[in-house]
């Protein structure tokens, strides 16, 4: 696990400057506090950040091969990456360490860019080609690992994160409307935008390119929801999940360094923490979250407990309160790079930082519910014809009825979704953050002006195009593999877990596991209203039913009684009027009315402030003053020193 970054003036060929590369470094010491890395080739320049996890000793970056013609830097862990050491061996192929990072330069001469296709991991990596004076740029499948870039006047500039692009004197930092208006609909921002203006993500599953002639991206890999060619009994489909979920998991736990788990209480978590303590012969490190104060009653630890005894686990927990929330928000947005309206970072980070006590290395359950569904609007999407079918005034006077009682705003949000006419506009409204007629009433008349297209519903017609697959369930699950997943879950896991400098990786998401999840019937994935089916039957063998048949909780964070209580203050004085008249983004009437209702429990808006505070904090760390952004690493120092240089040119 590490962090990259670097730049090519493929255009006007101005030599790479190492200063401004060891500043790019610098501002992502934390993805990788064991080693640095710098390579500069007239006009380009590579550099890497380093978390040592496999051969610590000998796999130091930048890698290039025995004549120096290929270069790489990687973020990442490829898990059979033995396998493919052994077949570039046999021909011929020689090797300077024992790490998987040099066998993507060895797979690239021999396959050249479709030696992507053969790597079975979670990845993003820089690749330079001195022959070709190429540059190529890849993320894995899924987007376990971020990938950011910005193309300005012939000058590529990429990294890891977003602030180490900031650190580049030729990229600026303006806020992206679009994206701002797909944050307050979603929570996150969709690929291949960002919050910043200019500055893109590089989808899950693309490559793009880089020499003379200019930059292209192209898709290497999709997900294909193609049934097998002969259906199979249902104990044999158990049965092939179990092989995958046993193969992954070993996979997942190759690592010359102490690793442990995240154990939540839910099934995915525990699935992938009984798994491992099957494979080991000692006891695995596991780590779980509570809740102080009136928060308790938010608190999964009796699950997770349940399951570290059964499997006598070497248990830690981390506990969370308000005070928590009010020292550490600012700190989890700039380890963001940009808002996600997701309650769970601040958590994710604690509980990242005590791993970071323990271990270098963590799995998780992340990925279980976007391949098997375990949503409530996987089973609650059959209801719509139903709702359909009823006249509109009715359906609006179900949700009218709905607005009186706060304690049923998850009811409120499904009838908004169920109600809807089409089902680009369902999609977008199971459980949106602001529903437009709320987001009409939110952002400033100025904003609305300079709003212009590329919208939510432009972004989920563009990724139902590719489905290609006309079941409504699978259509779903397409949808949130591509967008929700990567964009906020996996975008939040691995920044808190790397602001701990922390290595998480998700076996649930193993490409091949996924491709078989697809391909699934799905009445094994939602049975009646039943959800994740077949994995509920599978891990019944390793769990509690108290486990396995729990409800889904998600990962509930007590941010609403937070905002009522310790925290009310600090949330206040961020969205006080004169903060919001000032910034101009959104109508400071509405914005108090929403804090009002929260203080009097007429309303339950706490994701909705937080995803406020989040942009107003965003806003500071990022937009107001630049040269604060290092600062915030807990150094001290706002500039990097130079650091000695690795060449090979």
């Amino acid at each position: 696990m590490c962090g990259i970054s670097g730049f090519l003036a493929y255009r006007t060929g101005e030599p790479a400057s190492d200063e401004v590369l060891a500043r790019m470094l610098w501002s992502i010491r934390h993805r990788g506090p064991d080693d640095e890395g710098l390579y500069l080739d007239g006009e380009l320049g590579l550099g890497v950040r380093r978390l040592s996890i496999i051969d610590p000793a000998g796999g130091r970056q930048p890698i290039g091969n025995e004549e120096g013609s290929v270069i790489l830097v990687f973020n990442g862990e490829i898990y059979n990456y033995l396998e493919l050491r052994d077949r570039l061996l046999a021909r011929g192929h020689k090797f300077a360490s024992a790490s998987d990072t040099e066998v993507i330069v060895h797979l690239y001469e021999a396959h050249g860019d479709d030696c992507i296709e053969h790597l079975r991991g979670m990845f993003a990596f820089a690749l330079w080609d001195r022959r070709r004076k190429r540059l190529l740029l890849a993320r894995d499948r899924l987007g376990i690992k971020p990938l950011y870039y910005s193309d300005r006047n012939g000058l590529l500039v990429f990294g890891s994160e977003i602030k180490a692009l900031l650190q580049h004197p030729d990229i600026g930092t303006e806020l992206d409307l679009r994206a701002l208006g797909n944050f307050l609909s979603l929570k996150y921002v969709p690929a291949p935008d960002t919050m910043f203006a200019g500055i893109c993500a590089l989808p899950p599953g693309h490559l793009l390119t880089c020499d003379a002639q200019g930059i292209r991206v192209r898709r290497y890999w999709d997900i294909a929801f193609t049934p097998f060619k002969e259906p199979y009994p249902e104990q044999e489909y158990g049965e092939r999940l179990e092989a995958l979920l046993r193969e992954s998991v070993k996979l997942h736990l190759v690592s010359d360094v102490p690793f442990g788990a995240f154990l939540s209480g839910g099934l995915d978590s525990s699935t992938v923490v009984a798994l491992m303590s099957e494979s080991l012969n000692v006891a695995v490190k596991t780590f779980s979250v509570g809740y102080t104060g009136p928060g308790d009653a938010f608190s999964e630890l009796p699950y997770a407990r349940m399951v570290a005894q059964r499997y006598e686990t070497d248990h830690h927990e981390v506990f969370v309160g308000a005070g928590d929330f009010v020292n550490l928000a600012e700190k989890v947005v700039w380890h963001l790079d940009q808002p996600i309206a997701d309650p769970a970072a601040l958590p994710n980070y604690m509980v990242a930082e005590l791993a970071s006590r323990e271990v270098k290395m963590v799995l998780t359950g992340e990925g279980g519910d976007e391949l098997f569904a375990g949503y409530a609007r996987y089973a609650g999407e059959r209801l719509s014809p139903l709702f359909r079918a009823l006249p509109r005034p009715a359906g609006k006077l179900m949700i009218t009825a709905a607005e009186r009682f706060p304690r049923l705003r998850r009811w409120r949000l499904a009838l908004g979704a169920l109600t809807q006419a089409d089902e680009i506009s369902r999609l977008i409204n199971w459980f949106p953050l602001f529903n437009p007629e709320a987001k009409s009433a939110l952002l400033s008349e100025q904003v609305k002006q300079n709003l212009n297209g590329g919208g939510p519903q432009e972004v989920f017609a563009e990724q139902l195009s590719r489905a290609g697959t006309s079941d409504h369930l699978n259509r779903m699950l397409y949808v949130d593999t591509k967008l929700w997943l990567p964009d906020d879950l996996l975008a939040r896991g691995d920044k808190t877990s790397m602001a701990a400098s922390v290595e998480a990786r998700v076996p649930l998401l193993d490409y091949k596991l996924v491709e078989f999840a697809a391909s699934l019937p799905t009445h094994l994935k939602v049975n009646g209203l039943a959800r994740k089916y077949l994995l509920k039957k599978v891990a019944a063998r390793w769990l509690p039913a108290a486990v396995v048949h729990r409800k889904k909780q998600g990962f509930p964070v007590p941010m609403a009684v937070w905002f009522r209580g310790e925290a009310r203050s600090f949330v206040r004085d961020l969205q006080s009027a004169e903060t919001v008249r000032r910034r101009g983004l959104f109508d400071c009437r509405y914005v108090q009315r929403l804090l009002d209702d929260h203080d009097l429990g007429t309303r339950d808006n706490a994701a909705l402030i937080w995803a406020l505070v989040s942009v107003e904090l965003w806003h500071r760390l990022f937009l107001d003053s630049r040269a604060a952004i290092p600062a915030l690493e807990g150094s001290g120092e706002t500039t990097a020193p130079t650091q000695p240089l690795l060449r090979y040119a």
